[in-house]
């Protein structure tokens, strides 16, 4: 696991090469999402806050809004509920329980990356980003369906 002041170090860096600052919400967010992985805001809201309770909802929202405009944070749609965010990481899947909300990273293998790379560039298509989803049931969810 990263200590805590060399991911602060990276997250002020990735901030700063986006051209934002490194403000105290802005990296208690980062940290907040960092460690869920996948959180809604209203999950981030009550983390900031256990930690640093004069920061806002709105402060909360816009910080979000900006990160995600910069590319820093992605927001990952989940049907019939909120949204949830997690940090611009490697590209992968996103396999997404559309019962209880709990989303699973997948990584892309090579053959599945050859194959969509290769039905976009056929048409001269360039990808500037991408998000594949896919909803189900997850496991444990499954087992309270049977």
């Amino acid at each position: 696991m990263i200590e805590r002041g060399k991911m602060m170090k990276e997250y002020r860096a990735v901030l700063k090469a986006v051209g934002l600052k490194a403000t105290i919400q802005r990296l208690k967010l980062m940290e907040v999402i960092g460690h869920s992985g996948h959180i809604t805001v209203d999950d981030m809201v009550v983390a900031v806050h256990e930690s640093h309770p004069s920061i806002s909802v709105a402060t909360v929202y816009k910080n979000i809004s900006q990160m995600l405009e910069s590319g820093i944070v992605v927001e990952i749609p989940i049907v019939g509920q909120k949204s949830q965010y997690e940090l611009k990481k490697m590209d992968h899947i996103h396999l997404i329980c559309t019962d209880c909300g709990f989303v699973e990273d997948e990584q892309l293998d090579i053959a599945f990356d050859q194959k969509l790379n290769y039905a976009v560039t056929k048409d001269s298509f360039l990808i500037t980003r991408s998000q594949i989803n896919l909803y189900g049931l997850c496991y444990n969810c499954q087992t309270v369906v049977k």
